[in-house]
This record gives structure tokens, sequence and C-alpha cells, in this order.
């Protein structure tokens, strides 16, 4: 899952809050960018920061939801497509974004 963030600050606080509830195994800030986008019948741009996600099919809804909730943005970017991978990063992705059980 992809999302764009404003700032450094922003950057690191999605991406703690994501690990911390095993919402995502790894994130990857993928660094500054330079969007140009439509906005209220504008053209703006601004410099932002990606953020790549790597979750499993099981939370990807609530990591979603999460970003959603947690960004700054009226309108967040966040895109989402499934991704194949090797055997074991998938298990490892699988293994760490598992629900903890409360006993």
């Amino acid at each position: 899952m992809l999302t764009t963030v404003p700032d450094e600050g922003t950057a690191e606080t999605l991406a703690a809050g994501a690990l911390a509830q095993r919402l995502a195994a790894c994130v990857t800030r993928l660094g500054a960018v330079h969007s140009q986008y439509h906005w209220q019948g504008s053209i703006e741009s601004g410099n932002e920061i990606q953020l790549l996600f790597k979750t499993s099919l099981a939370r990807a809804a609530e990591l979603e939801q999460f970003i959603q909730t947690q960004h700054p943005y009226e309108t967040p970017e966040i895109l989402s497509w499934q991704a194949m991978a090797s055997n074991a990063y998938g298990q490892w992705v699988n293994a760490e974004t598992q629900r903890t059980l409360h006993v």
C-alpha cells in the first residue's frame, strides 16, 4: 500500500503506528517526491514523502482505515495492489501482521 505525506514527522508517525499495531510488516520510506495535482479547481504542487507499506491481505483493509484516519490530508493518496512475493518473504509478512492473541 502506498501513500504520500507532507513531512518527515507525519512519515514517522504513520510508519510507527502501523508497525506498532502490526498492520504492516515493513514500511519503506521511498523518499522525497514532487507532486503536481488538481485540487479544488486549481493545479497545485508540493513536496511530499512516499511511504510503501508491506502488509498481508488479511490486514489491508485495516491498514487503509488506519492511514485514512491518521493522515493529515483531507483526501490522502492510498493506493494498494496485490503483489507476488517469494515464499519466504510472503510468510514473513503474514507472520508479522498477525493479530496478537490476548489470553
